[in-house]
């Protein structure tokens, strides 16, 4: 097919800017090579803001919508500067042909035209070799308009390219295949939306749209992408209406709810209604967050209170400007370019369009200017690779088939006024908006820049705080369910919301981390702790009898003592062994009970220093062993005399078998043997081990040997007892012996220490449970070795050393004539 055959290559809609009845659709028309072409809406039904009036209108246009009028300057200027380029589509020159509308409707016939092919429309069955009057189409611009008109070109993969309609349902490529868009799609728009909410740690908001493929859409994103952010959604509402009535409703269920942010995510006419109403049903004092349809409104900031609404802040595709635009202006309303070709065609003979001023256009909402730009660049860089253009032309003898400008378009990648031009995998740009403010010191009220998002192979995110006056000067408004909680306290959720809470502070030993879990508190290592209401936790001091402290070097000195002092009575024994002091006391048996009483005073040393296996190992048995093996010693000497001074008349024969067998040491041979065979049982089964104490203490360790089970150790110090009961029973019953062989008083005194000894030790650890309960139980066992030392072994080392007269035959002898005189009286 020859490109003479080929009219129409773009084709270009936009969104229509009125409401009211039908109307008749004008066509634009001047040819060229290749026809760019479009929907304008060129008509304005509207009468002072906010009202509507029905008319009818003909190619003469009695009424004009500026918008309109600008985007389709915006699309003349992208093709006569592509016309003028001598590098981009050289030797071929666009035209353009553009449709007036007011309806959804009413596109129709103008789609149908672009689907025919020599004024008809037959079926075919390989869109690779189907060529229809139009290859490509820009345009349209809202959603709802795009979603109706889409199918129709996706079933022949005729490129579409939009500029305008931001739903992400059009990013679906199995489904829009040849969908192309130059404006990000509702995601961005959306996740910077979030990220503002984010920024001023807001979490409770509304979000208002309309019963629109636009607003719909991007209440779905919202509401998908605020989960696990910590927003939540107080309110929601898509108008069909958005008339007063509906926003009085709309606003008191706001205000009940005392949400002061809002998501006014609505085309511009919905939103020029929902504003118009707040000022004047006195809705005051509110964040308005601007969707991109209407962040960058010119009419709405020169009404007047606006400012008593609150605060705007909008996002919006970043503007680029077009150079060389504000001249094409200037120059087209000086010069007349009417065409007048066939009857029906307004060309360009547009009474009301004289009224329009250069800087009226200029002025008008730039938003959507560069993504029309583009649209037409993208169509026609695509158009130029097809054609294999170069510096000395392009190949018209190359038939191009919409599909080839679709594969075209997907590999593109150019620069266009500074900004690289690509498409992604769902062939959408790249994400760039500008965040606006609107400051309401200035009249009318001035949209100024204050931040800006990126997000492309990262997301960069800025925003100048100090641009925003907050209603007039205040501070940021306070838009959540609930008050945060203090530090020490976390979120107990109240209600199905997640953002209305009660505060409940942590406990002890828990800490509160706001930035790692805002609704559970953390509790503190086994070796820290914490007061009620902490943010940390702090180190416990770990205690033990260290070697350097007072008590700890006290006991030491005592029981090393008691150790010298055993040894030196063994030896002031040993001297005199032969001495009827000795051989009273026992004899040979002193030694023994002297060396338990050196041995035991050992386990002292093991209460000092860091606990370990070993430590605790030989803490307790060692004790328990030796000063048992001592306390059947003086039971057995206490029960020696007896049988001597009284059962040796009344039972002669035991009393001889009791000497011929060395019954004594048979006793003390048993009882050892019997009590290091519990405290086998007890090391085998249940031995003391080194374990951290937590809990006695909230800001201590304390480390200490722990006993699990206290069977074997209950048997071996009942056993214990058990003798101090006999040794004091039988040093009872020889109250009456000879004062030299009277040992009741020492023993008894040892005794009674001993049970008072350990009552007090027993007492203080079920009180307390601090490491000096271990100074009281080293104590406890000082005193009973020492008790006995004093009471048994001093004093006739007393005697041996200061008192040599009495340490002979002859006295012990009178002392027993005067014992036997006073029993024959009896």
């Amino acid at each position: 097919m020859q490109p003479a055959l080929l009219r129409v290559l773009f084709t270009a809609l936009f969104h229509h800017l009125i409401r009211g009845n039908p109307c008749e659709a004008s066509e634009f028309n001047l040819d060229g090579d290749y026809l760019v072409g479009g929907l304008f809406p060129l008509h304005n039904l509207r009468k002072p803001f906010g009202e509507i009036r029905p008319v009818a209108v003909k190619c003469e246009m009695d009424s004009f919508s500026l918008p309109g009028y600008q985007m389709f300057q915006v699309m003349r200027f992208a093709v006569e500067e592509i016309n003028n380029s001598t590098t981009l589509l050289p030797n071929v020159t666009l035209g353009y042909q553009l449709f007036d509308h007011c309806s959804d409707a009413h596109n129709f016939p103008a789609i149908l035209q672009f689907f025919s092919h020599n004024s008809s429309i037959k079926a075919r069955e390989d869109f690779k070799h189907h060529l229809p009057k139009v290859i490509g189409f820009t345009g349209p611009f809202s959603s709802t308009e795009s979603i109706t008109l889409a199918p129709l070109f996706m079933m022949d993969l005729i490129p579409m390219v939009n500029y305008g309609a931001g739903s992400s349902i059009l990013s679906n490529k199995p489904k829009y295949p040849s969908f192309v868009r130059t404006i990000p799609s509702n995601k961005g728009q959306i996740e910077l939306i979030i990220h503002i909410i984010q920024h001023f740690g807001w979490n409770w908001v509304a979000f208002i749209g309309s019963k629109t493929a636009y607003s719909e859409n991007g209440f779905q994103l919202f509401f998908d992408l605020i989960q696990n952010t910590g927003i939540c959604l107080a309110y929601q509402e898509l108008l069909a209406d958005t008339s007063q009535l509906n926003a009085v409703k709309v606003f008191q269920n706001i205000d009940m709810l005392n949400i002061k942010v809002i998501v006014l995510f609505i085309e511009q006419l919905s939103a020029e209604d929902i504003i118009a109403s707040a000022i004047r049903l006195n809705f005051h004092n509110k964040v308005w967050i601007a969707s991109d349809a209407w962040a960058m409104n010119q009419v709405l900031p020169k009404l007047q209170d606006i400012q008593t609404i609150g605060t705007v802040i909008g996002v919006t595709p970043t503007v680029v400007t077009l150079p060389g635009f504000n001249e094409f202006i200037y120059q087209s309303r000086h010069r007349s370019d009417s065409v007048h070709t066939a009857e029906g065609y307004c060309n360009q003979v547009c009474d009301n369009c004289s009224s329009v001023s250069p800087e009226d256009v200029i002025n008008e909402n730039p938003t959507y200017s560069f993504p029309i730009y583009s649209a037409v660049y993208t169509m026609a860089m695509a158009l130029h690779n097809a054609l294999q253009c170069n510096n000395s032309g392009c190949d018209k003898s190359r038939t191009v088939y919409p599909y080839m400008l679709l594969q075209e378009i997907k590999s593109l990648h150019f620069l266009l006024n500074q900004r690289n031009m690509s498409y992604d995998e769902n062939l959408d740009p790249s994400v760039h908006f500008s965040i606006m403010f609107w400051d309401m010191n200035y009249t009318p009220a001035m949209i100024k820049k204050i931040g800006t998002y990126h997000s492309h192979l990262y997301t960069n995110f800025t925003i100048d705080d100090k641009q925003i006056d907050w209603n007039g000067g205040g501070s940021v408004p306070f838009s959540n369910c609930s008050v945060e909680c203090k530090p020490g306290y976390v979120r107990e959720q109240d209600g199905l919301q997640k953002c209305c809470f009660v505060c409940v502070k942590c406990p002890s030993d828990q800490y509160s981390n706001h930035t790692a879990d805002l609704y559970s508190c953390f509790a503190c290592d086994e070796d820290e702790w914490s007061e009620p209401g902490s943010t940390s936790c702090q180190k416990r001091s770990v205690e033990y009898l260290h070697f350097s402290e007072v008590l700890p070097i006290l006991l030491l000195l005592s029981a090393s003592s008691l150790m010298v002092l055993s040894l030196a009575v063994a030896v002031l024994f040993a001297i005199h062994r032969s001495t009827p002091v000795v051989r009273s006391a026992g004899g040979s048996m002193c030694f023994l009970m002297l060396g338990c009483l050196a041995a035991s005073a050992i386990s002292v040393f093991f209460y000092v220093g860091e606990p370990s296996a070993l430590s605790c190992a030989f803490q307790n048995w060692t004790f328990v062993l030796f000063y048992t093996v001592c306390l059947s010693c003086l039971s057995v000497r206490s029960f020696q005399i007896i049988c001597v001074f009284k059962m040796a008349a009344y039972l002669p024969k035991a009393h001889a078998l009791w000497v011929k067998y060395s019954g004594q040491w048979l006793v003390v041979a048993g009882v050892s043997l019997l009590q290091l065979l519990l405290c086998g049982i007890w090391m085998a089964t249940d031995r003391a081990i080194p374990e951290r104490n937590t809990t006695s203490f909230k800001d201590r360790v304390l480390l200490i040997c722990s006993i699990r089970y206290l069977i074997a150790p209950m048997f071996c110090a009942f056993f214990m007892f058990i003798l101090s009961g006999l040794c004091f029973c039988f040093s009872y019953m020889g109250t009456d012996l000879p004062k030299n062989y009277n040992e009741a008083r020492a023993i008894t005194f040892s005794m009674l220490l001993f049970c008072l000894s350990w009552a007090i030790y027993i007492t203080a650890s079920m009180v307390s449970h601090s490491k000096y309960v271990l100074v009281i139980q080293a104590v406890v066992e000082l005193s009973c070795l020492y008790g006995i030392m004093f009471s048994y072994f001093i004093p006739k080392s007393f005697i041996i050393v200061f008192q040599p007269l009495k340490n002979t035959q002859e006295y012990f002898q009178a002392a027993i004539q005067s014992y036997t005189q006073t029993i024959s009286r009896m």
